[in-house]
């Protein structure tokens, strides 16, 4: 509840912008048939194109995919990508949960080798020496001739950056035994051999990862172009009092949380094809339990248990709440399509990035209120819009309640709460059926929001049927130009 004060005095701004000087009674409306073809206007294709370039560069170009695995095929690396694609159209603010998740555990990952090994940064490009694609360079033989088999030294070691950190948590190191594929490895796990001196340090600069990835600084500044003149536009349209479709409002809604994710990911790899192979050199067989190798245990489960875990499961990792194994990930030794972070639950990435979820699905409700006023067919629509508008945020704000305590029925455990140096136990059969009843509760809101999410799709369809009058005029751009 301590969320609704917030979000109403956020939607305050949005359904005042929506407000238009209505002095007449009656309002005249354009049919799509009467659509004009002058020279300065647009026409209901244009409008379309234009919000299908936008969602394509928010949705395709922006989502960064973990490795795919190294057998897999074409259509299930696209099929991947295409269904990720409909969560950010459908609801973007779970990419912008997923995009803080792996950008704090790729900033610890950095830390964490960097404390290890001693060096804060690392060194310039030009100071890289170059290294093969595939192979990693030993680290254990001059580390040994210093009394230090554990460790490699702090000279050969050029740090790691937040670009090292998402490498490794997007399956950018395999493990190999006898020259085999074994298993994609976490950066704990890859910190820890390396400390028993099991594998090699690998040594991949930042260049290299980025000589990797299939996005740039064009590419990635071209879809953030095409993002920003998108918004410019809408912005000159209010300016000048000339009125915007459904269609447009709700790209304007997916373009301004796709542009926060695609900011998230800058420095993550994208589309990268193959992991960097990092050789067991110990006698001793590796761990048969690596974290990619265990399957969730209710995929194993017979019955009603195995399906609503995989309909529960992406919605799950997508909210940081638990990182799920399914069999077809572990068959393929790949990390999760939709996970890439760790399963230490800290209390400020526990809390940080729901919350950061949450206002961005009050926010993504919001701007759809900019059509609070919109000259909809008939009194039933706009009912229908301001409820759908409406009740995405009312659902965001529960989630975050729901997923905080829905947590401890994946994480099993007593959960310590302290206030004012009051250390209160909370016993774990007491937080699981509190979790139980509310992973249910969130399931049931998850569907009230598909459909709010579905009948504003619905609505943006059926207001083509005619349009308001200025609706296909285009901005007069020279109005903004002071005249002498």
């Amino acid at each position: 509840m301590t969320l609704l004060p917030y979000a109403v005095l956020l939607y305050t701004p949005f359904v005042c912008a929506s407000l238009r000087n209505l002095n007449a009674t009656s309002i005249p409306i354009l049919d799509v048939s009467d659509c004009p073809s002058c020279g300065n206007t647009r026409t209901l294709w244009n409008i379309i194109w234009s919000c299908v370039a936008t969602l394509l560069a928010c949705t395709w170009t922006a989502v960064h995919p973990n490795i795919p695995g190294m057998d897999e095929r074409k259509v299930a690396i696209t099929s991947r990508r295409l269904f990720i694609m409909v969560v950010a159209l459908i609801s973007p603010e779970l990419m912008i949960t997923w995009a803080v998740t792996q950008l704090f555990w790729a900033w610890r990952a950095a830390r964490d080798f960097n404390d290890a090994f001693g060096t804060p940064r690392a060194q310039a490009p030009s100071d890289h020496q170059d290294i093969s694609e595939g192979t990693a360079t030993s680290l254990s033989k001059a580390s040994e001739s210093s009394g230090s088999p554990r460790a490699p030294k702090p000279a050969e070691f050029r740090g790691w950056t937040v670009t090292h950190g998402f490498f490794a948590w997007m399956g950018g190191f395999m493990l190999y035994v006898n020259n085999k594929p074994r298993a994609t490895l976490t950066p704990d796990e890859l910190l820890c051999f390396v400390r028993e001196g099991s594998v090699d340090m690998p040594v991949i600069m930042e260049a290299e990862i980025e000589d990797r990835s299939k996005g740039d600084a064009l590419s990635k500044g071209i879809a953030i172009f095409q993002l920003v003149w998108f918004i410019l536009q809408l912005v000159a349209r209010y300016v000048q009092n000339l009125p915007i479709t459904l269609l447009e409002i709700d790209t304007l809604a997916v373009a301004a949380l796709s542009w926060i994710s695609y900011c998230l990911w800058w420095k993550k790899p994208k589309d990268v094809g193959r992991p960097y192979i990092v050789h067991w050199k110990a006698t001793s067989p590796p761990p048969s339990n690596l974290t990619y190798d265990e399957v969730h245990p209710a995929f194993s489960n017979g019955g009603c248990s195995r399906y609503f875990c995989y309909l529960v499961y992406p919605l799950t990792s997508l909210m940081g709440i638990s990182r799920v194994i399914s069999p077809r990930t572990a068959h393929s030794r790949r990390v999760p399509s939709l996970g890439g972070y760790g399963t230490h639950h800290d209390a400020p990435i526990a809390l940080l990035a729901p919350a950061i979820g949450t206002y961005s699905g009050i926010v993504f409700g919001g701007i759809h209120c900019l059509g609070w006023n919109f000259f909809f067919q008939s009194h039933a629509e706009q009912i229908l819009w301001r409820a759908a508008s409406l009740g995405m945020a009312c659902i965001c704000a529960s989630q975050f309640v729901f997923v905080m305590l829905g947590a401890g029925y994946w994480n099993r455990g007593a959960i310590n709460v302290q206030m004012r140096g009051l250390r209160i136990k909370i016993p774990s059969l007491v937080l699981d059926i509190t979790a139980c009843y509310c992973v249910i509760l969130s399931l049931f809101s998850s569907l009230i929001y598909i459909t709010s999410r579905v009948t504003l799709v619905v609505l943006m369809i059926l207001s083509f049927r005619s349009l308001p009058p200025g609706v296909y005029d285009t901005v007069v751009w020279t109005e903004f130009v002071p005249h002498l």
